[in-house]
């Protein structure tokens, strides 16, 4: 349960953290919500996918790297204030959900419908939350960029799942 439901602290009220980290790092504030907010960041991320561009592999995989690196950026500010791992810190949902989808759709013959957006979804949860090797390891680096590699690493596992899910080709939608 700890990983599902994570307690929100201020380590250092001190600490400055500046509005775009703010903003960047919880996802527009969806890391701020009072429980599973990073189910909540997971959900927000897919918000782009209301727009067509989005479904372009080449824009989502640079979509994905500026993302990352920025969200090592704006993580390390939060960490300062917020202590290892702070929930509140949510950009590593968005980029898990985003290249979960990109390596689903990357495969051939699928089709991104948003029956397959939730298979997607609820894969990446699941292996966010398990931290399978070598994602737990990431996991307990406590650092920025072992924040944002643990979801890359899930998002590995998720996107190889969901392709096989759509093998059985069951799609109500």
């Amino acid at each position: 349960m700890r990983a599902i439901i994570k307690k929100k602290k201020i380590v250092d009220a001190d600490a400055n953290v500046n509005f775009f980290s703010v903003i960047f790092a919880s996802f527009f504030y969806s890391g701020f919500f009072p429980t599973i907010s990073g189910t909540i960041g997971s959900l927000a991320s897919l918000i782009i996918f209301f727009f067509d561009i989005f479904y372009n592999p080449a824009v989502l995989l640079i979509l994905i790297l500026l993302t990352f690196f920025i969200g090592i950026y704006t993580s390390e500010r939060m960490i300062k204030r917020y202590g290892d791992d702070p929930s509140v810190i949510v950009i590593d949902e968005a980029v898990g959900m985003w290249l979960t989808i990109l390596i689903f759709i990357s495969f051939p013959g699928t089709d991104l419908s948003w029956f397959y957006i939730l298979v997607c979804f609820l894969s990446f949860r699941i292996f966010d939350i398990l931290k399978l090797q070598p994602a737990r390891y990431y996991d307990n680096l406590k650092t920025a960029y072992g924040i944002m590699m643990d979801d890359i690493i899930a998002a590995v596992y998720a996107g190889v799942l969901a392709y096989l899910i759509s093998l059985s080709r069951y799609n109500p939608f």
